[in-house]
């Protein structure tokens, strides 16, 4: 199997939803031969669960699942207000399951299939998407940012911020790591206002920290004399 460097980001997480173990192992192992992160689920309730920490760029999705049906998750997800690419993989080939999950999802795979046929769908869906919104999403550790809607998520829970906070994370996510002094960060955030004082930026960055919450790893590190930066936790 060659690398998917040329049709694939490859960072993307994948969801492989299929209760028979033998092809979530194989289509894992596949994918991550091939450079994704990639987590399985044996159920729909299963799904959801691993949803809320993985954050996943796309689904890989059975249809027939021991709980619910694919097509009813994909329509719950959708509800939900969940955007995330699907691609339904199956062993009924009806021509209305099929118009159905087109319907529903990105693409439609029917069993038995080969795992370089899932790989390319996969890459080919995940340009196809990640091309209209790509500049509008911005992640960081478990930190999902969506400038076109103004949504902020943390391990998939919303996070309420006035357009100011929102403004200063957008920043920090837009130069990930880089140590930004308090001045840059007024230039980007508070560029329209002449006078303002640089104490407002730790009163902001001090209100951010609250609502990305403080029982969990800080995420906005103070770097002392220079400025603020945005890193994965230490330890």
């Amino acid at each position: 199997m060659h690398s998917s460097s040329s049709h694939a980001d490859p960072s993307a997480r994948i969801l492989v939803v299929d209760d028979e173990s033998s092809i979530t192992d194989a289509v894992c192992t596949a994918l991550r031969y091939d450079g994704f992160e990639a987590r399985e689920a044996a159920s729909a309730r299963d799904a959801v669960r691993v949803m809320e920490t993985f954050l996943p760029d796309l689904i890989l999705l059975d249809v027939m699942l021991p709980d619910i049906d694919g097509f009813a998750l994909a329509r719950d997800l959708r509800a939900a207000g969940h955007d995330v690419p699907i691609i339904f993989l199956t062993a009924r080939d009806g021509t209305s399951d099929k118009l159905a999950g087109l319907a529903l999802g990105d693409d439609y795979v029917t069993k038995p299939f080969s795992l370089a046929e899932i790989v390319a769908r996969i890459g080919t869906v995940l340009r196809r998407t990640k091309s209209a919104d790509d500049h509008a999403v911005l992640r960081f550790e478990d930190v999902v940012l969506n400038e076109d809607t103004h949504e902020v998520r943390r391990s998939g829970e919303r996070i309420v911020l006035t357009r100011t906070e929102f403004a200063l994370l957008s920043f920090f996510m837009r130069n990930p790591r880089r140590v930004l002094s308090k001045h840059q960060i007024m230039d980007a955030v508070w560029a329209n206002d002449t006078v303002i004082d640089p104490n407002v930026v730790e009163t902001y960055v001090s209100y951010l920290r609250k609502k990305l919450g403080t029982d969990r790893p800080q995420l906005i590190q103070t770097i002392r004399l220079v400025g603020y930066a945005l890193k994965e936790p230490e330890g």
